[in-house]
């Protein structure tokens, strides 16, 4: 497993030094730059999971790090500065940092401020899961995109064909009535309507493939009752 790599960019070795101690305890890997060049060098040739930027830095100050940084990076980025006036704090998160400490500073409120940077941030690096979406053998159903695909090809359904087939999948092997079903779809009290649920369960069966004889059908008929989903 790939370690958490962290850039400490300050000319003060000795608050490097300090810093680096207390994160490589946390089983952190440290990358020291003693200026603005050597932490955009860094950036360039390493990949850094969170950079600390001092503001005063020589050759190139930690605003002008931050802003080089934005443009191709979202890590979290931590100021570190002798600068404490509001006006510092500000400038510097609207800059781009994500955090602002001023000297002197506790080491282990900076630890607990990194973990907490870098947890969000992983979070945030996580692919996206859609726990909306419906999954059953080769059917999938996106009800935000109204979409369904069938073994990799998609399904061109009518809308009340979605919503009839979403209302099965959603509460699967619950047997629905034809009353229900209308209700639920049309949104409308059932006044003899049977024959059209019927006509739409029909030609939904037929773009799903299903054939009369197969008794694999996504939509299950129970006779005397309704319809269910059979995924």
């Amino acid at each position: 497993m790939k370690r958490i790599t962290i850039l400490v960019a300050d000319d003060e070795a000795e608050i490097a030094d300090l810093i680096a101690l207390h994160l490589e305890r946390e089983g952190y890997q440290i990358i020291k730059a003693e200026d603005g060049k050597e932490a955009v060098q860094a950036i360039q040739t390493h990949s850094i999971d969170l950079a600390i930027l001092d503001i005063m830095m020589p050759k190139l100050d930690g605003h002008e790090v931050t802003r080089q940084i934005r443009e191709k990076h979202q890590m979290p980025i931590i100021f570190l500065s002798a600068k404490s006036s509001d006006l510092d704090k500000i400038t510097g998160l609207v800059i781009g940092a994500d955090d602002y400490m001023t000297k002197p500073f506790n080491p282990m409120e900076l630890v607990a401020r990194v973990n907490a940077h870098l947890r969000r941030s992983m979070q945030l690096s996580q692919p996206k899961v859609d726990h909306n979406l419906l999954e059953a053998g080769g059917l999938t159903i996106d009800p935000d995109k109204r979409t369904v695909n069938l073994y990799g090809e998609m399904i061109e359904l009518t809308p009340k064909e979605f919503d009839i087939l979403y209302l099965l999948a959603a509460h699967s092997k619950k047997v629905f009535s034809v009353e229900n079903i209308f209700q639920h779809v049309w949104g409308e009290a059932f006044y003899e309507s049977g024959n059209t649920v019927m006509v739409h369960i029909r030609t939904l069966r037929k773009k799903l493939g299903e054939e009369e004889n197969n008794k694999n059908k996504w939509i299950k008929t129970v006779w005397g009752v309704g319809y269910t989903f059979n995924g």
